[in-house]
């Protein structure tokens, strides 16, 4: 239980009025292009990169699954299991998500039933354990561990997509690389490597993929793009020895491909939700900023004067992490945070400043009105900007004031408004 904060009164806010602002809904504009056909895209790449079919026959294949949310990933795993079974293989997926899920096999196992990745779903068994084997050594002494059912199989299929990441700089940042090094070595691999912190973890995740392309089974990977819609905008299947060429390539190209807004000046931002699903940090620092990770090559992308995050996803099982960057919370969105799935996940990162707990009120409208109250700076009209979450940046919310510095940009579209904010009866916005 948490403490009941007493409720805003006007001695809060009487020495500077508040006003909440009207609200345009407007369009962004990105690259549209998206894969119309992935099964058949991914027939015709494996048919050209992942090797003969005669290779596959008989073969146990392991194909890793993370906790990420990726668009049609029970479409993208189905076509591949579907085509190796063609060729005789027998295809089973293992969740490489590292400590996600509780860190246990059954919570894992869940997170990928959470996307609809069930045997049923792909047609392929799910085999989830905890259970490691070591495959190498960084050379600071730091030991690097693999899923013992992937790395005791037949091939192993590394199938991720390729993002920047949220915490660092580097030319391997969030995706084929990281997914061997984290995904795969589990709850043991990942406390390993995070053990390190986030200074040398570009250099860390590249040694440990190197080490593994040579001691692992590597069938070929399938590196994955998604465009500012959240849709597959490219998909490559990919030679194991050109594994982490193709990393480094394909990450130049999803930095150019990644949603953002279209303005850099914001008083108050409202999140609607975070969750593991969107991303790692529970929003993607490459679009808000508040980095965990700011001294280690990380820049905000937008200046923002305060946070107020709203609430979680429900396919982050309760998993609250980001909300430490919050300036501010309500008392229902901390409620609904598991903290022992939260703080395993946390420390196992080492970025245990993660789990801080933002101020936090009643409901949305308190949330709001002191977010605007505490935006210091010369007296203008206030620029707040409303977003479902991270992945949804091609149509949001701005205040009037806002919309009136941005409507005559090409890539802005106007959509309706002004409008009111709608509270409820309990003081809460509609989701």
């Amino acid at each position: 239980m948490f403490i009941n904060f007493p409720e805003i009164n006007d001695l809060m806010i009487q020495d500077r009025e508040v006003t909440i602002p009207k609200m345009v809904t407007i369009r962004q504009h990105f690259d549209t292009y998206q894969i119309a056909d992935i099964p058949l895209h991914i027939r015709e790449q494996m048919e050209a990169n992942a090797g003969a079919p005669e290779r596959f026959k008989g073969k146990r294949i392991a194909i890793t699954a993370g906790s990420r949310g990726i668009p049609d990933i029970v479409v993208i795993l189905r076509a591949i299991c579907d085509i190796l079974k063609e060729w005789g293989a027998k295809p089973f997926v293992v969740p490489a998500m590292g400590s996600h899920g509780g860190a246990t096999a059954k919570g894992q196992e869940e997170v990928l039933a959470s996307y609809g990745i069930t045997e049923a779903g792909i047609g392929a068994p799910i085999r989830s354990s905890m259970d490691v084997v070591q495959y190498g050594t960084l050379p600071n002494g730091i030991p690097l561990f693999c899923d013992k059912l992937a790395f005791e199989s037949d091939g192993i299929v590394i199938c991720h997509k390729i993002k920047p990441h949220t915490d660092f700089r580097n030319e391997h940042e969030s995706g084929l690389c990281k997914m061997i090094a984290i995904g795969l070595g589990k709850h043991k691999g990942a406390a390993a490597i995070h053990s390190q912190g986030f200074c040398g973890f570009g250099s860390f995740i590249t040694e440990a993929a190197r080490q593994f392309l040579q001691a692992a089974p590597v069938a070929f990977g399938v590196g994955m793009i998604q465009n500012a819609y959240d849709e597959i905008h490219t998909l490559e299947v990919i030679p194991g020895a050109q594994i982490m060429e193709a990393d480094a390539r394909l990450l130049k190209a999803a930095k150019q491909q990644l949603a953002g807004f279209k303005f850099d000046d914001i008083d108050v931002l409202i999140i609607d939700r975070i969750g593991k699903n969107i991303s790692g940090y529970g929003f993607d620092p490459n679009v808000v900023g508040r980095s965990n990770s700011r001294c280690y090559g990380f820049e905000d992308p937008v200046r923002i004067k305060r946070l107020f995050i709203r609430g979680l996803t429900p396919e982050s099982h309760h998993n609250g992490s980001g909300i430490n960057e919050a300036d501010i919370t309500t008392r229902r969105c901390l409620n609904d945070i598991d903290w022992s799935e939260t703080w395993t996940n946390l420390i196992t990162a080492t970025e245990i400043q993660g789990s801080k707990i933002p101020m936090y009120v009643n409901n949305d409208k308190e949330a709001l009105t002191i977010a605007l109250r505490c935006c210091n700076g010369a007296p203008r009209p206030h620029r707040v900007a409303r977003i479902k979450d991270t992945l949804s940046m091609k149509e949001l919310q701005v205040s009037e004031a806002l919309y009136e510095a941005i409507r005559d940009q090409p890539d802005i579209e106007y959509v309706r408004g002004p409008e009111e904010i709608l509270f409820d009866g309990e003081g809460f916005m509609a989701d």
